[in-house]
């Protein structure tokens, strides 16, 4: 895929990665229109810049807890065009179901499991054209925190039996026959 001078903002905290991270982009084809080592700035850069695309970390200053996400879900709120790719080192699944809710335009990968630069760069591609791209470790991790807090899996077999004869509009005289 092309990146045809896509227009990208950068933002980690860790200054080598990112400017690693331009570096790569650059060579690639993209344009790096800016860079930002806090959420703030990436915020302000984004309002600026106007770029098709973000790749932002989850922990960054001053708390190094999701300051990464509650900025993208800032950027999906207020510029829904842009393309918004969380590269961390951190699977954080309660705050990665509400951004990937947001559906097109989203992409959600760790940064130990980026393993081929081609791909990669497609995959910013695809993200900034509006496709999505989640890292199978953070699927594992949905499903998984799915069937924990799954309150079906405490039902009785009994009680999976009565509420599958509910499901089919039995009445309770006739689930009682049943």
């Amino acid at each position: 895929m092309t990146t045809n001078g896509l227009r990208v903002v950068l933002a980690d905290d860790d200054v080598l990665l990112r400017e690693g991270l331009a570096s790569l982009l650059e060579r690639s084809g993209f344009r790096v229109v800016g860079q930002a080592g806090d959420a703030a700035r990436l915020l302000t850069l984004v309002a600026e810049a106007t770029p098709e695309l973000v790749v932002v970390d989850i922990r960054m200053p001053p708390t190094h807890s999701s300051e990464g996400l509650d900025a993208a879900r800032q950027i999906r709120q207020q510029h829904p065009e842009v393309g918004i790719l969380v590269l961390s080192a951190h699977v954080e699944v309660e705050h990665a179901m509400e951004l990937l809710a947001g559906g097109r335009g989203i992409g959600y990968l760790l940064k130990s499991r980026v393993t081929d630069v081609e791909e990669f760069i497609d995959t910013l591609g695809r993200i900034a054209k509006g496709g999505s791209v989640v890292d199978p470790a953070l699927v594992a991790e949905l499903v998984a925190a799915r069937h924990r807090d799954d309150p079906l899996a405490e039902l009785s077999a009994r009680e999976r039996e009565v509420l599958a004869l509910m499901a089919e509009g039995r009445s309770n005289a006739g689930i009682a026959a049943a």
